[in-house]
């Protein structure tokens, strides 16, 4: 089995890999505090739950933007199972053709989501990842990753609006039941999530005009299932893209 592992600023991903399909997919929080001794100790916990034994992991790669827990995670993983996992950086064999004033600076994570999503679909795409930050990469016809959008992130948002406004409280970002709220937690409830529906019609739209109607647009990331469902532009949902992508990755690069 392969471990991927996917650091993001709020939560880290864990899938088990085994004979191209993801055994499991679990989530845990980003603590840039922890040691490695307790990264293990939840991994350990991870695996357990999902009845693998880390002797089954023969291998594993990591993608972080947490430059801590670039370091944390896979002493976690020797620590464990006893192996050196691959961590993705620009130095890594992707195969993907960037085209960026700096491609040094891109994030990995925006990395692994383009491979992913380029063993999927046919280009041209637009690839939503909606964590911390909502992403878009454009990847045109030729298969090249163009650039894209960093925009605020869904509960980085509304937490702002809490934050900011003495009468406005901290919401669970859940499926609004109406489109007109009717209190203060709907009218929020509402307000987020279906201008962030209208925000990501909108950039797929105007991705289409740009580089052609048959522009295939795809989203991940935790809140992605529960903004998608009030899209009015087709966007498929790829709960698991960034563990799919790593797994390209590790098998492009594990010699």
């Amino acid at each position: 089995m392969i471990l991927a592992i996917d650091v993001g600023n709020t939560n880290i991903v864990i899938g088990g890999i085994e004979d191209n399909k993801t055994v499991f997919s679990a989530r845990c929080s980003s603590d840039r505090s922890k040691t490695a001794d307790e990264y293990a100790l939840i991994l350990s916990g991870i695996l357990s739950m999902h009845g693998v034994s880390p002797d089954q992991i023969e291998g594993g790669i990591l993608s972080s933007v947490v430059p801590s827990l670039r370091d944390s995670l896979p002493k976690a993983v020797k620590i464990l199972a006893g192996k050196q996992i691959l961590v993705v950086s620009p130095d890594l064999r992707t195969d993907l053709k960037l085209e960026m004033d700096n491609p040094r600076q891109m994030g990995s994570d925006l990395m692994v989501d383009a491979v992913a999503a380029l063993a999927k679909y046919p280009a041209p795409m637009a690839v939503f990842d909606m964590g911390t930050a909502t992403t878009m990469s454009i990847i045109d016809r030729r298969g090249v990753y163009v650039g894209g959008h960093i925009i605020p992130g869904l509960r980085v948002s509304i937490d702002a609006l809490s934050g900011r406004a003495a009468q406005l409280p901290y919401v669970n970002l859940e499926a609004p039941k109406h489109f007109i709220g009717k209190n203060t937690v709907d009218c929020m409830q509402s307000g987020a999530i279906y201008s962030t529906a209208a925000m990501l019609d909108g950039l797929v739209l105007r991705a289409r005009e740009e580089f052609g109607s048959d522009l295939t647009a795809v989203i991940t990331g935790g809140l992605a299932p529960t903004v998608v469902p009030f899209c009015k532009e087709e966007i498929h949902l790829e709960p698991d893209l960034l563990v799919e992508g790593l797994k390209i990755l590790y098998e492009k690069n594990k010699a």
